[in-house]
Parts: structure tokens; sequence; C-alpha cells
């Protein structure tokens, strides 16, 4: 009979051979990269969960929908249409913050599209569900305190759907604003208010000559005249992909500089990426942007779906993240757009977006209090039901042809009580497998077992 640190020994084996499909050539690019992403992905369950959607999704697809011991592997929920929606891929209760939306309008939603794709609507949900299982122990809550939690955030989420669903009126569910938000969500509204582009600007540009420029240090990496060159030439391919109404000043668009940077982040790392500077929609130079450009990464859910439809679809990675967040956020950033650029003998597709100075993500390290957490659960639940139901009024239509929130209310509605035992049960069964393969991971990690590093 197998011990428990015979299942451990396989589990880290497993582990280890996700790392090398998901990891493997981004890895062995740039270790030290990777270093800086396992020690952060170390200091907590919840790190290691955030950094680690390709092993979640690898778990998912040992059953029909990634049964790990809860009652209920979804089915029941998941039709032709409910298994084929636009999904966020990377649902995690920190993947929510504050954005300025074409409109000029700040907006508390869902954020970070990276992982975007098109997929069963239940797993975002339960993806969520688990990360407040982890957020919840890590703040000391009891089991049955995080399975309320998980029972709020799925009412939320049905109740949202429903009104979505039957045609509720704009002003009845309205969008997490400066006057529509409470708490932790209008706090962080707030917060993005009160920053500016100049500050942003102050942080990673200086004034030469009279013309802004990026300073250097902090992560900069000065380009040579080719990489220059190719960046640029990539630039331009991404102004074909931008919509008209972003296109109203061509002197916006004007390039004043350009510089590399090495992504170190615990979604980033390894991956290459570029800060442009441009002119912004004044001469004024407090008025300045700065875009990004990086290589957009292969999301962890695609290599579970088999619907050779949605493969074809997407030029490239870029393509596919661009078309994903706008489909999945509304008013997204004007700025948004991809393009492709050289690099080790191949075309690699890019994300661009704005830098924002108004990016202002949901910080839980002060909310503690569990009728505080479950207010924020709640909001939650309704801001991914909004984001579900946003996924078929924009990009990508041909994909997705049909009312997501109409099919999603039509499968809950067969089985209401089941619904919300399904999250809780993967919540408790998943979160528990996370923290013992956080353990797991630590010590791999530590004692020199993971290869490459």
């Amino acid at each position: 009979m197998a011990t428990e640190q015979d299942r451990a020994t396989r589990r880290g084996e497993e582990i280890l051979a996700v790392f090398q499909t998901a990891f493997g050539e981004l890895l062995a690019a740039d270790p030290a990269a990777f270093r800086v992403k396992f020690r952060k992905m170390a200091a907590s369950a919840f790190a290691f969960y955030r950094g680690t959607a390709c092993l979640f999704y690898n778990d998912l697809a040992a059953g029909p929908d990634g049964a790990t011991g809860a009652a209920d592997d979804g089915g029941a929920y998941l039709d032709e249409r409910t298994s084929r929606v636009w999904v966020h891929g990377d649902l995690h209760a920190e993947n929510f913050g504050t954005y300025m939306d074409a409109n000029g309008r700040l907006v508390f939603n869902v954020n970070d599209f990276d992982e975007a794709y098109v997929g069963p609507f239940t797993w975002d949900l339960k993806r969520f569900a688990a990360s407040i299982a982890l957020i919840g122990y890590s703040k000391a809550l009891s089991d049955e305190q995080i399975g309320e939690l998980v029972g709020v955030y799925a009412a939320a989420y049905r109740a949202r759907v429903h009104d979505l669903a039957t045609g509720a009126k704009d002003d009845e569910v309205p969008p997490f604003t400066l006057d529509t938000a409470e708490g932790p969500l209008l706090g962080a509204l707030r917060d993005a208010r009160a920053r500016t582009r100049f500050a942003l600007l102050d942080s990673m540009t200086e004034i030469r000559d009279y013309e802004r420029r990026f300073s250097a240090g902090g992560g900069t990496i000065e380009l040579d005249a080719a990489d220059r060159y190719k960046v640029l030439a990539a630039f331009d391919g991404y102004l074909e992909t931008l919509p008209e109404s972003s296109l109203a000043r061509p002197d916006s668009y004007r390039v004043k500089d350009v510089v590399g940077r090495r992504g170190i982040g615990i979604g980033s790392a390894g991956l290459p990426s570029y800060n442009i500077l441009l002119e912004g929609n004044s001469d004024a130079l407090e008025n300045d942007v700065v875009i990004y450009m990086k290589r957009a990464q292969t999301p962890a859910v695609s290599r579970h779906i088999t619907d050779r439809a949605v493969r074809d679809y997407f030029e490239h990675e870029g393509h596919r993240t661009v078309i994903s967040q706008r489909a999945l956020q509304a008013h997204a950033d004007p700025w948004l757009g991809w393009t492709e650029l050289e690099g080790d003998g191949n075309r690699w597709g890019q994300l661009v977006a704005e830098v924002s100075p108004y990016a202002v993500d949901l910080d839980w390290s002060d909310i503690d209090d569990p009728a505080e957490i479950a207010a924020v659960v709640a909001d939650l639940g309704r801001a991914t039901a909004a984001m579900h139901a946003a996924a078929d009024d924009q990009s990508g239509h041909s994909l997705v042809p049909f009312s997501t929130e109409r099919a999603i209310d039509a499968v809950i509605a067969a089985d209401e009580d089941g619904f919300t035992e399904l999250l809780t049960g993967f919540a408790h069964s998943y979160g528990a497998r996370a923290r013992a393969d956080h353990q797991i991971f630590v010590d791999l990690f530590r004692n020199g077992r993971i290869p490459g590093l």
C-alpha cells in the first residue's frame, strides 16, 4: 500500500512534468527569471496557485470537468454552448482591479486576460472558488466559513447572470464605478483616481533637450539599432489592429523612445517585452503615453481544449489575447492591439496595451472581517457574471455566436442547489490539494530538484 511519502513523490514528478511542458522553453532561455518567479511562488500556497494555472488545468483534464474529489463533476452544467464560451482562464481572487475604460470612466472589474480562451464556463468559477478557499485558509477561517463564502459567490454570480439573461436594464446591473462601488472596491477606485499620468511618467522617464525619454536603470534594456528597427516595424503592424476610434489623432502614435524589458513576475517570467513612449493626445509632455509590447504566452487552458475551430480562429497568441480581452471586457483599453515580432528565428505574437497609471489591484491584505470578505466576494461574483455576459457582445462573435448569459442561466436553473454544492465541494478539495502541492513544490525547489535552475 502506497505511503503518504510515495504519493507526494508521485505528485512531485507530475508537477515537474507539467512545469516542463508549460515553462520548459522559457526557463531554459532565462533561468534567473524563473528563480525569481519560483521564490515568489514559494511564499504562500496562494502565490503558488497563482503561478500554476498549468497544473490546475492539468488536474481538471483528469475528469469530465475536473473531478478532484467533489461530489459533482460539473457535467450537468455543460452542454454544447456552455462548454464553449469565452473564459478568463486564470480567474482567481487577485485578478480583479481598476482600469480606465475607452469612455474615460474608472471601472473596477476583472483584469489580466493573458490566459483567456474559449472553454467551459465552470472552469472559471472553479478556479475562483479554490482561490477563495486558499485566501480563507490563510486568514484562519473555518471550513464552514469558507464554504459559506463560496456559496455567497455562487449565489451572486447566479443572480447577476439571471438578471442579465432576462434583459435587466443597464441601470439595474451597473458596473462598479466611483458612483456604484462600495467597500474595498470603492477604495481601489479612489486610489486609482488619485493617481496621475505625470507621476507614472516621472517614475519611468526624464526630459532631455526639451523632449521626454526613458530613464536608464529600473530594469530597462537599451536596444541596438537592429532590435529597435524590429520593434518599430512591429509597432507599425500594431497600428493596423486598432479600431478607427483610437486613431482620431495620428500624432498620438509618434514614437519618442523604445526600451527593452525582461519579465520577472509570477506570470511573466522570462517573457521579453518592450516599452514604447508615444506623443499622446497633445504636444504637452505630461500627456505622453507609455505602451508595452510583450510576447503573448500559450494559455494553460488551451492545452486541454481539443476543438480545432477554436484553435484555428486565432492568428497567434497576441491576437488571441486581444480578441479575448475585447470579448470579456466592456469598453476595453483603446490602446489594446496585437502584432508580430521577429526573434530567435521565429515570428512571435505580441500583446500591446497601455502601461496605465490608473491600474490598482484589489488588495486582500487588510480584508479580514468575514462579513467584509463576504461582501467583496459577492461583488466579485457579480463582476464574473458581467464578464461572461459581455462575451457575446464584442469581438469573436462568430466563435461564440449565442447569448452566453442565457445559455448559462438555463443550465443553472435546472439545478440551483447542485450548482452551489459543485463549487463549494471543489473549493474544499482543490484548496487542500493546492496547499499540499505548495509544500511539495517548496521541497523540490529548495532541494534543487527543478531541472534547468
